[in-house]
């Protein structure tokens, strides 16, 4: 199995255990006299067996992203840790530029009048360009995901 693979069905098992878990929520209580649905023993046991084989699949993922490379030479653990800082520090920016950007307040005949204290240009360039990183990165990332045999 490929390592996107993997991580595909890591995401179809962590999908999976949100189930069991809301499952389990829906039948663990039920009215006097009323049954449940399903059985929330069961479930649980399920749940128990799905969290085991995420376990498993998450320790053999880690383990091909530390030994495994992209492109560039840094490692797929490296990479994403990069492209995690790299896409917070996309956010910030990106969360400065929309607060430079409010109606102005009209409490009589004179408006309040609010005006920016940071450069946003520079920010909005600043933003693209680290998108344009992150997407490159991801690519990279991507790339070695389906080379690497796990």
């Amino acid at each position: 199995m490929k390592l996107a693979e993997a991580l595909l069905l890591r995401g179809d098992v962590q999908k999976k255990l949100a189930s069991l878990r809301d499952r389990v929520g829906r039948n663990a209580l039920m009215q006097e006299g009323n049954s449940p649905n399903e059985d929330p023993n069961a479930l649980m046991n399920e749940a128990v067996g799905v969290i085991g084989e995420l376990e498993a699949l998450v320790v053999r993922i880690n383990a091909a992203n530390l030994v495994n490379k992209i492109p560039d030479g840094r490692t797929l653990t490296a990479a994403i840790a990069r492209r995690d800082a790299l896409t917070d520090h996309h956010s910030l920016l990106q969360a400065a530029i929309s607060a430079t950007q409010k109606e102005p307040d009209r409490y009589s005949a004179r408006e309040i009048k609010w005006i920016p204290v940071v450069d946003v240009k520079k920010l909005q360039r600043q933003s693209e360009d680290l998108a344009k990183t992150i997407r490159e990165l991801n690519a990279a990332i991507q790339e070695t995901n389906w080379k690497v045999e796990l």
